[in-house]
């Protein structure tokens, strides 16, 4: 029996994306670290290793740390538990066939607003350790901004320079409350 040309050329590319596929889910995954540095010259230069030249053109090592303080971690932990089961109650929300388009639109747009205050959160606690915080904690809520900063110091100054990275990248002027924790 004789195939058409459409058929063949059909299983043929149905057989690629198997082997694709297949390929793709059995191999590791690659994670690239190399980070793109300008030294004092002007000159772009790739460095594996976690260094980064300040303002003045200094190196500076950055250190990232993978377990914080226990206390912070289980402030993360909560914080993460109660938003997944937010989430989770809004998913199953969204499944039920019984709600209107409305109401599913509006579930929809509170995960949306959970996701973007979840990724709020990790860039204001990222930015906050860059500038030389041990770790930090931000909890939002919509209108109100917690940081919980471990620190050595605890400064009036330092709590302004924190509220002014977050105002900076947040760009509206939430209320903010700034604690330090040893």
């Amino acid at each position: 029996m004789l195939l058409k040309k459409q058929t063949v050329w059909l299983l043929t590319m149905l057989s690629l994306v198997v082997v694709l596929s297949v390929y793709y889910v059995t191999s590791e995954p690659k994670s690239t670290n190399d980070l793109a540095m300008v030294d004092k010259n002007g000159e772009k230069t790739n460095d594996k290793a976690n260094s980064s030249t300040s303002k003045k053109g200094e190196k500076v090592n950055i250190s990232t740390q993978v377990a914080g303080d226990q206390a912070f971690e289980a402030m993360r932990l909560s914080r993460d538990d109660e938003r997944s089961k937010l989430k989770e109650q809004l998913t199953n929300k969204l499944a039920t066939s019984n709600l209107s388009a409305e109401e599913k639109n509006k579930a929809y747009d509170e995960m949306k607003k959970l996701q973007d205050t979840a990724q709020q959160e990790q860039v204001l606690e990222t930015l906050i350790k860059s500038h030389g915080y041990q770790d930090a904690l931000v909890q939002s809520d919509g209108t109100n901004i917690n940081i919980t900063v471990k620190s050595k110091e605890k400064s009036t100054a330092a709590a302004n320079e924190i509220i002014k990275l977050v105002e900076q990248q947040i760009g509206s002027s939430p209320q903010v409350a700034v604690e330090f924790q040893k």
